[in-house]
């Protein structure tokens, strides 16, 4: 039970608002001097965890790539897309992703997009710029309204579209507990086929709210220009 120490520095260390990686650092190496490991294997450990979950740093090689493309333009020249559709507003777009974003997360692509790869360097610049074309410049209220729109629109597509891809660890978390503990033969299709109706009201419903945004923005620029003073040319 002196092992569970670690938790308890875990504890503390969040309490104490301390570096989550510190924190979690420090609580391992408790663990394994706790557990009467050497600090040669504490250290192989920690290498091991690494190793295995590689995948979780791949941030550090996503993120510059993305800052790079954003400073030679990335964000103009979605801007310089979407001006070209004359028919796509803003609600328009921002439902198409959303119909992007479940149908690729509900075939195992949930990596393709995403809020750094995606929402920030092209579907936020565009969404903006579908409002720019038609209303003109944008104050910051509205621009981070649109900004939260378009994390919205990533984050329903993603939720319910990817239950209706059988290899998703929640599926699959399911369909082994309930197999084991009730001792059913539920095949994980079951579950899929019956994410699908769930996955299609998500859509229909965000979707509306969506189409609906274009309409409301055109009544808050319409109210805030309404309210910008006129300053009259000084001769």
């Amino acid at each position: 039970m002196i092992v569970l120490l670690g938790v308890l520095v875990v504890v503390i260390g969040f309490a104490t608002k301390r570096n989550p990686l510190l924190v979690v650092g420090v609580a391992g190496i408790a663990t394994g001097f706790l557990g009467g490991l050497s600090p040669g294997k504490i250290l192989a450990a920690f290498g091991e965890g690494f190793a295995n979950s590689r995948a979780v740093t791949i941030f550090a090689i996503t993120l510059p790539v993305i800052g790079l493309l954003e400073r030679y333009g990335l964000q103009e020249q979605a801007r310089n897309l979407i001006a070209r559709f004359a028919g796509l507003t803003t609600g328009r777009f921002l439902t198409l992703y959303l119909g992007l974003r479940q149908l690729g997360a509900a075939v195992g692509l949930n990596n393709v997009f995403g809020p750094a790869q995606t929402v920030r360097p092209l579907a936020v610049p565009m969404a903006e710029g579908a409002a720019e074309r038609k209303h003109g410049p944008l104050p910051e209220r509205t621009r981070e309204k649109l900004r939260s729109f378009a994390a919205s629109a990533d984050n329903v597509g993603l939720f319910f579209g990817e239950d209706v891809f059988l290899a998703v660890g929640s599926i699959l978390l399911i369909t082994g507990f309930v197999n084991t503990s009730y001792g059913t033969h539920l095949e994980p299709l079951h579950l899929a086929l019956w994410a699908i109706p769930t996955a299609v009201c998500a859509f229909v419903v965000h979707g509306w709210r969506l189409l609906r945004l274009d309409r409301q923005l055109e009544r808050e620029l319409l109210t805030a220009h309404a309210g910008t003073p006129v300053v009259e040319a000084t001769q």
